[in-house]
């Protein structure tokens, strides 16, 4: 065994040792893709997503250096007919990029190391290769020798591009390196039996040159078959909540949102697994590494970014173009490469049935914010700010400042400027509660007594704050929206959650262009009478 060439199997064997949710299934796709003209996999997804124990799970099945049947019988992939035929059947490369990169002394060094490295253990395990000096040959060789091909996996394959973005002369190299492996018609025929790499980017195309255009690519916008394996499904959550006894439901507003077609919800597995761990839910998945590396990105100076900030922090859903982006982290020539980049980084999900992009889950959500509290988006800060003072204005019963705090933000233009009617009042509404969303759920026209009631804000779980119920009048009056929630009984709808209500009725008047505020306050007795 040894370090990148063969490395045996005590990386998985640590992993399902644990709390393993098994995600063998990777490999029957793996197995029908070796010595195919698929044999090039490259899947990229979030940090914290489980990217290097499935390159480790790959490396201890098919290691011809070790018997990895202990750990993989009674998992899914030992029923699979390809069980038998690929298990420990051949010599595996195994390269972490990271490792190469904190190992050099310099960036410029990183790739002859890559290459040094794997030379020197081809030539300690393959005699007849010894005089061989460049990588490409040292292969060659061996497979003359021994007519043995192999499998590659590569660990956070993209790391140079993300560590040293304006080092294009070292991701020239690298990329060179990738070409000569798996560009190379005659030798990659030859030597690769398959090819396995993950990163959080996707492949890019460096000038006029793909850098490994071969592979199959499979993305945060485009999973295609391993969607199932980019998180945690639904079904494996609920039967760890039920294991572990913690709340499904929490565990669904902290880390579920990442949805994909045919597989549906999929939840950020390192932070669930935390939250397990210490029966507490919490951001984990934020500190792990630092929301700076986004402010850049967030506070760029592109028409409607700072709007569609606003829409996502809102709960609502962007419209974006993803095939704009470059698929590297400086070629960010608009905003759809700004919402593309944040997708394929984990802080928004995409929606490939609307082509629109979201804030996923309330770990996702906190991340952002930060990032924008921190950033140069002034506007949005002020409307986070005053946000602030509105819902606590709204909980003490302070209808003037509440009235003048709506006018205040809508005359600000961070919020849609133009009202047309109770609808577009209501967008308006949206922004305006923003910092509601830490605390509560919000629900529009909620089904209750003889009509809708335009927005509820209900705590979540936990919360003792009181219930919001907003309805919202144009051209008419505060009074008479508070006289529509009694006369069609609104607050009934909840009478489940049972804790207090306050009412508020806002008005906007076209002719004065100002708001109007009455509220109040609807206690949990007065629901039963």
């Amino acid at each position: 065994m040894g370090t990148y060439l063969n490395p045996g199997n005590s990386g998985f064997e640590n992993i399902v040792a644990g709390q393993y949710v098994d995600k063998t299934g990777l490999i029957k796709i793996i197995n029908n893709s070796l010595n195919t003209s698929d044999k090039l996999t490259c899947v990229s997804r979030p940090r914290r997503f489980g990217k290097s124990f499935a390159a480790k799970m790959l490396s201890a099945y098919y290691d011809k250096s070790c018997d990895s049947h202990n750990l993989f019988n009674g998992l899914s992939i030992a029923g699979d007919e390809s069980y038998e035929k690929y298990i420990n059947k051949y010599n595996v490369v195994y390269l972490d990029i990271t490792s190469f990169i904190f190992a050099a002394k310099s960036p410029d060094e990183i790739v002859d190391l890559i290459q040094d490295s794997v030379i020197r253990e081809i030539k300690e395990n393959v005699p007849g290769t010894a005089d061989e000096q460049e990588l490409i040959s040292v292969f060659l060789t061996a497979n003359k020798i021994n007519n043995e091909k192999y499998i590659f996996i590569i660990d956070e394959w993209d790391a140079l591009f993300r560590e040293f973005p304006q080092n294009n002369l070292l991701q020239k190299k690298y990329v060179d390196l990738l070409r000569g492996l798996f560009k190379n018609g005659s030798f990659t025929d030859k030597v690769v039996a398959g090819a396995y790499m993950t990163g959080i980017l996707p492949i890019k195309k460096y000038g006029t040159q793909s850098a490994v255009s071969d592979f199959l690519e499979y993305t945060m916008t485009s999973p295609g078959a391993f969607a199932g394996y980019i998180g945690f499904t639904e079904q494996e959550v609920k039967e760890l909540c039920d294991i572990h006894d913690v709340s499904f439901e929490e565990a669904r507003r902290w880390y579920d949102g990442y949805r994909f077609e045919k597989v549906g919800s999929v939840y950020n597995p390192n932070s669930l697994m935390t939250a397990i761990k210490k029966h507490s839910f919490s951001n984990y998945w934020g500190k792990t590494e630092s929301y700076e590396s986004i402010i850049p990105y967030i506070g760029m100076d592109f028409d409607g970014l700072k709007q569609d900030i606003i829409t996502l922090l809102g709960s609502g859903y962007v419209l974006t173009d993803i095939d704009s982006y470059q698929n590297d982290m400086i070629t960010i020539n608009n905003k759809d490469d700004v919402m593309t980049l944040l997708v394929h980084l984990g802080y928004l999900g995409y929606d490939s049935n609307n082509n629109s992009v979201y804030i996923p889950n309330e770990e996702a959500r906190r991340e952002l914010l930060r990032a924008v509290k921190n950033s140069n988006r002034s506007e949005v800060i002020k409307l986070i700010n005053k946000s602030d003072e509105l819902l606590q204005y709204t909980l003490n019963g302070n209808e003037t400042a509440v009235a003048d705090i709506l006018s205040q933000i809508h005359e600000t233009g961070v919020a849609p400027l133009y009202y047309n009617d109770e609808q577009s009042l209501r967008y308006v509404i949206r922004f305006a509660y923003l910092s509601a969303i830490d605390s509560y759920e919000r629900i529009e026209e909620l089904p209750s007594g003889h009509g809708y009631a335009d927005v509820v804000y209900l705590p979540k779980q936990g919360e003792t704050k009181p219930a919001l119920l907003i309805e919202l009048k144009w051209d008419k009056s505060s009074d008479g929206a508070i006289a529509q929630i009694h006369k069609n009984n609104y607050p009934r709808v909840l009478e489940q959650y049972g804790g207090n209500v306050i009412l508020v009725g806002i008005n906007y008047s076209e002719k004065t262009k100002q708001h109007t505020c009455v509220i109040e306050s609807h206690k949990k007795e007065d629901n039963q009478s």
